[in-house]
């Protein structure tokens, strides 16, 4: 790996600057989330099924999946600047597009076309893993993600808030406006981290099974999948408990919504200040474990007939903790199998997180019905948890055969 010049901020000469990257990672979080309390709001808008509006959120995880899987390679191949910023303006097109059309058919269109800022979340893993090695990359991962969770914790809460006072449309016009602010500052400060190679696309692609016949990359992959679709699953199904199942308002949900963003931001804390002392394996199983250990809870409580709000949402704070230790640590572990495809394994790593993240998320819309209670939802969500423990045990068995340590 190539040494960088030190960071100045808004000098395009140099790598950019830490809050650059939380300002990138957070918008993306913020386009998946701040809209999520109007959801009940937006399908009576529409006058669609709430099934149909639900898409809004599985639809969107899919073709995010799909993107990256070209967008770690392009980005190997032109850069990592171009790309973003190429993104950011694609993605302020289709949030206009969201605010302006007339059914819900074309809403999802332009919905499905905000995905393309994904590929500011992929590729700040990417920029991180250019200026910094392994173990470091997990900490400073941790410590952008750390930031990035301030966004969602506090978005649902306008995004539940903006809708009560003004509709819908708020939070979408919130994330034109943050979009451009985002763009100047990428433009004004990120400069390039990666030196693009004279390879053609398909070239690339060619490099997939290099990463594919890798076992320890399918072990973080997919322990970063389950812990992740634990939160993607919550995405899916928790505005239809907290308004139909608890009864709650747009903003109540909103409220309780950023329950699992406090334990995230807790979780990212931990990484960041252990990821290096502790290693990357087991902060990953650790975190695993906080996940599955709170959802087992979870589901304890609700079939002795805890049946409330608090205890739903307040026990999701241990999901945000456990991915807020495996998804820095994990995403480190798949970049690190081979540095030179750093961005290239990001894509991929991400697309199969979050088309896995798309499937639960749709999964959850689908078993929530009238009448279902939480329980449906608390049952794909542990199942999720229990799987990413297996996947990070299977690293560590491999990581040991191998004699590395982590």
């Amino acid at each position: 790996m190539s040494a960088h010049p030190p960071t100045r901020f808004l000098n395009r000469q140099s790598p950019p600057h830490i809050m650059t990257l939380v300002m990138l990672t957070g918008l993306a979080a913020l386009s998946m989330n701040i809209f999520l309390p109007s959801l009940p709001g937006m399908a009576a808008w529409f006058e669609a099924p709430y099934q149909l509006m639900q898409l809004s959120v599985s639809l969107y995880l899919g073709l995010s999946a799909v993107l990256q899987v070209l967008v770690g390679p392009i980005s190997d191949r032109f850069g990592r600047r171009s790309v973003i910023l190429w993104s950011l303006v694609l993605f302020l097109l289709a949030t206009v597009g969201t605010l302006l059309a007339p059914n819900a058919t074309l809403f999802l269109v332009f919905r499905m076309a905000q995905a393309v800022i994904a590929a500011g979340m992929v590729l700040s893993r990417a920029v991180v893993r250019d200026m910094v090695p392994d173990e470091q990359a997990a900490s400073m991962i941790g410590y952008v993600t750390m930031g990035m969770s301030l966004v969602p914790m506090i978005g649902p809460v306008i995004g539940g808030f903006l809708d009560e006072m003004f509709g819908w449309q708020a939070n979408f016009a919130l994330l034109l406006v943050l979009g451009v602010a985002v763009t100047v500052l990428v433009w004004a400060d990120l400069g390039e981290t990666s030196t693009a190679r004279p390879i053609s696309f398909a070239a690339q692609l060619r490099q997939y099974p290099q990463l594919l016949g890798s076992r320890r990359f399918w072990g973080y992959v997919l322990c970063a999948a389950f812990a992740s679709g634990c939160f993607f699953a919550y995405l899916g199904g928790a505005p239809f408990v907290g308004t139909e199942v608890f009864g709650l308002s747009s903003s109540q949900v909103g409220v309780y919504f950023s329950a699992p963003a406090i334990g995230y931001a807790i979780g990212n804390f931990l990484s960041g200040r252990f990821s290096v002392r502790v290693g990357m394996n087991r902060m990953v199983l650790w975190g695993s474990l906080a996940t599955t250990a709170g959802l087992a809870i979870l589901m304890g409580g609700t079939l002795a007939g805890l049946h409330h709000p608090g205890f739903f949402f307040g026990m999701m704070t241990a999901v945000g903790l456990g991915n807020g230790m495996v998804l820095p640590n994990a995403n480190a572990g798949m970049l690190s199998i081979h540095p030179q495809l750093a961005g290239t394994a990001s894509g991929l790593g991400g697309a199969i997180m979050i088309g896995g993240g798309a499937a639960l998320a749709a999964l959850a819309g689908a078993v929530l019905t009238e009448g279902s209670g939480e329980m449906p939802l608390i049952v794909i969500m542990l199942a999720s948890g229990v799987a990413s423990v297996a996947a990070i045990l299977w690293v560590i068995r491999r990581a040991r055969a191998l004699g590395l340590s982590g």
